[in-house]
Parts: C-alpha cells; structure tokens; sequence
C-alpha cells in the first residue's frame, strides 16, 4: 500500500484498524564483555576469527506493547584462544496494533530486530575498542531471510511423521 491509498476498509464493520508501529524506548538490556586471554593477546597478530550467534525474543508486556530482544554473542578466536567474548541483549518497547495477526510474528522478529541491530552493532564496536583490540564492524542481518529459515525449519519440523 502506498502512502497516498486510503487505508483499507473491512466489510461490513466499517474501516480497518489503522496500523499502527510506535518505538517507545530503545535500551540496552544485559551485556557482558570478557577478555579472557589478556594481556597475551594484545601481543598477538589481530587476525580472529569471530562467531556470531543471534536470536530475537519478543514479549507482550501489556495490550499492544511489545519488548523486543535482540541478543548476540560475539566470540572473537585467536590461535584457538578466546580473545574477547561479548554477550548483549539490546532491547526496545513497541506499540503495535492494527496487524493482522498472521504478521505480527514477523513485525516482531524482522521489523523490529531490525530497528534495534544498529545500536547492538554501535555497542560492540564501542566495546571492542574500549577492551583495547579493533573495532568489530558486525555486517549488517538480514532478518528477513533468518525469520524465513527458522518458518522454514518449523515447518519441516511440523511435517515430520510423528513416532508412536
């Protein structure tokens, strides 16, 4: 729907619920930096290899408001030795109303994980310096594609012949 279309109408009950998608507050939730092998590593050619793990969580935390959870670990390795390690949870409060309910699943996981990944990003690269090794630049998610994997992975999982 384009911005100039009026809105859609339902039968017979007169308009459709307007949607409606307000951020309410962005907030870092949790969040844990370690830096096991210093100060050896400081030593050490910067060359990690770095492990991303990701999940979104999503909680209603009264009618129409959503708290959104992005966590991340980032393990930075070197030389099969953890160099840093950082566990975040960037979260953030939001007003959804007027979505069908079929889409409000992947409003959650994609719209607003989406929202909050640049300021999980932002933290771990002001983190990384902060622990005295180079920024981690994190390559932007799409969380489109992750939300059709794991819609993908449930539905095969759903279409398994149940064991009796």
């Amino acid at each position: 729907m384009s911005m100039s279309q009026p809105a859609p109408q339902s039968l017979g009950d007169g308009p459709a619920a307007e949607p409606r998608f307000v951020i309410q507050r962005i907030y870092l939730k949790d969040l844990s930096f370690e830096s096991p092998a210093s100060p050896d590593v400081f030593s050490a050619e910067w060359r990690p290899r770095i492990r991303v793990e990701i999940g979104v969580k999503h909680t209603e935390v009264e009618d129409s408001v959503y708290e959104v959870v992005v966590q991340l670990t980032i393990t930075a390795t070197i030389e099969e030795q953890t160099a840093i390690l950082v566990e975040l949870q960037q979260a953030g409060l939001f007003q959804i109303s007027g979505i069908e309910e079929p889409l409000m699943p992947q409003v959650l996981r994609v719209t607003c994980a989406t929202v909050l990944f640049p300021y999980a990003r932002e933290t771990v690269d002001a983190l990384a310096l902060k622990g005295s090794v180079p920024p981690l630049l994190l390559a932007p998610i799409d969380f489109q594609a992750l939300y059709q994997q794991m819609e993908e992975a449930r539905r095969q999982q759903t279409d398994k012949p149940q064991e009796s």
